[in-house]
């Protein structure tokens, strides 16, 4: 089965034309939408691969990431992006692989003093990523002093240092201020949220978060960062 484009864009622009045929070129069936939650959910169970072609940088309206979040499931989203290399991304169309290759998987840190939930938690992710794993903050700080990551997943809620800890030591350090850190937690209440709110952070999770709905939300954060 051949795969088939959806084309999100706030209009049908001239770049957004090109690809269309570009794809049909290639043999490529794709489809383009606004973002209209209505006739996204018509096309959804026909198409295989998802581009949003954001030019002006903007956030996706709040009804369509949600939906895009919760019911991505097998689909791919293969951002469009800037300078343009058509050949390089209908490649990545017909590739099967969710990632460019595995030497290019991104690179996440998962920071919980709870190993049984860590190693759940990369279970979900292993196959797609490049998954490190600390049980403390302090062996975050220290781990993340000499390594890479391109996402922190940090609990809130840990022992002598705490998440909110570890985050504030983050922003404090040039080399780490811009770190993408997206916090896990059991406690939903608005209080420990607007504790966070003040540090720049990507996202706050609850661990009760079921595992299509956690994957989902990874895999739109990485897409909306290489916008």
């Amino acid at each position: 089965m051949g795969h088939k484009v959806l084309i999100l864009g706030e209009k049908e622009s001239f770049i957004i034309k090109i690809l269309v045929k570009k794809l049909g070129d290639s043999g490529i069936e794709s489809v383009f939408s606004t973002y209209d939650e209505g006739k996204i959910k018509e096309l959804w169970d026909e198409i295989s691969v998802i581009t949003f072609c954001e030019e002006d940088g903007k956030d996706l309206p709040g009804e369509v990431k949600a939906f895009v979040e919760n019911n991505l499931g097998n689909r791919r989203i293969i951002p469009l992006q800037k300078p343009i290399d058509y050949e390089a991304y209908i490649a990545s169309i017909n590739s099967d692989d969710s990632q460019d290759s595995a030497g290019d998987k991104k690179k996440i840190l998962i920071v919980d003093d709870d190993p049984n939930y860590m190693s759940l938690v990369r279970e979900w992710m292993v196959n797609d990523y490049k998954v490190s794993m600390v049980t403390s903050g302090a062996r975050a700080i220290k781990w993340l002093g000499s390594n890479k990551a391109d996402l922190v997943l940090l609990d809130y809620e840990m022992p002598v240092t705490s998440g909110l800890e570890v985050l504030e030591t983050l922003r404090a350090d040039d080399e780490m201020k811009e770190l993408p850190v997206i916090f896990l937690s059991g406690n939903d209440s608005q209080e420990s949220i607007r504790s966070v709110e003040h540090l720049n952070h990507q996202g706050y999770f609850l661990k009760t978060m079921p595992k299509d709905e956690f994957l989902n939300k990874i895999k739109v954060f990485f897409m909306e960062e290489a916008e």
